[in-house]
């Protein structure tokens, strides 16, 4: 699951920053980003992790999935040093060790246990969730450089802690028809669509750190709050300091890797962009 995220968010990312800038709340963003192999790719890879997350979710708290999603970031950086040739500096490399002791943390800290499930009120708060988090993104589209990539990143991360927990108590329906049945199956769904167009127009306004820390931040703490309160999410007795410091620890790691991941990223798309324009900036030789 952590490596699936990890591949996702570098060809995504990569795939964003070459496709024309939106300035409007468009969902045919998504099908322009789909004619780019790389995206398609990439959301091949995010499919994947979904599933294994929302295999997850059936019996582990949401604390401790959406964290793992989060912390897809590190294997990000270690393709981005193995593929695109990104320099990994000292502090990196330590980021990456508080990544593991984080989710090392959170592993030993979470309890297994089944989903409560969330009721009628639930259903309704997740719609009223997609509705307003639709109305902020028409307005905060209109933002740009890195106070849109906060805004649409923020609401990015909602969308997606919103499918999160949508995903936890559908996970433990038994049957194929009645996941089908499911409203939660459809809310899950609309979030997760939602979710995937604020990210790529996020990732469009040229801060792929604030956007996907904003993602990050805004993904997992709520999801996390919820599945504690409402969704039967536990900590093995004596360890909910464990749980904590693994979460912040987890967050905190995930957002300086982002630091340190975007300036070398940006580098590589300007670099293949500058290849573009010299090679159709070359005369053409007449054959013979």
């Amino acid at each position: 699951m952590i490596v699936a995220y990890g591949i996702a968010n570098l060809l995504q990312s990569v795939a964003a920053a070459r496709t024309t800038l939106h300035h409007t709340f468009d969902p045919w963003l998504l099908l322009r980003l789909a004619g780019h192999r790389t995206y398609l790719v990439g959301l091949v890879c995010q499919i994947a992790g979904f599933v294994l997350a929302f295999l997850a979710r059936r019996d582990l708290p949401l604390f401790l999935v959406q964290a793992s999603v989060a912390a897809g970031l590190g294997v990000t950086a270690i393709l981005g040093v193995l593929v695109l040739k990104w320099r990994l500096p000292r502090a990196e490399i330590a980021l990456l060790g508080l990544l593991f002791a984080g989710i090392t943390g959170l592993v030993l800290a979470a309890q297994p246990a089944p989903s409560k499930q969330l009721g009628t009120a639930g259903l309704i708060a997740l719609a009223a969730t997609l509705a307003v988090i639709a109305v902020l993104g028409f307005f905060a589209v209109r933002l740009h450089g890195a106070p849109g990539s906060v805004a649409l990143g923020s609401l990015a991360g909602l969308a997606f802690s919103a499918a999160a927990v949508a995903a936890r108590p559908l996970a433990s329906v038994s049957s194929l028809e009645g996941v089908v049945r499911d409203p939660l199956l459809y809310l899950l769904v609309a979030h997760s669509l939602v979710g995937q167009l604020l990210l790529g127009l996020a990732m469009q306004r040229g801060s792929t750190t604030a956007a996907v820390a904003a993602m990050d931040a805004a993904g997992a703490v709520p999801a996390a709050i919820v599945g504690l309160l409402l969704l039967n999410d536990k900590i093995w007795p004596g360890r909910e300091w464990l749980a904590a410091l693994g979460f912040l620890t987890t967050l905190a790691a995930v957002i300086g890797l982002t630091r340190c991941a975007e300036p070398q990223h940006h580098h590589e798309v300007a670099r293949e962009g500058e290849r573009k324009m010299l090679s159709a900036a070359a005369p053409v030789r007449p054959n013979g």
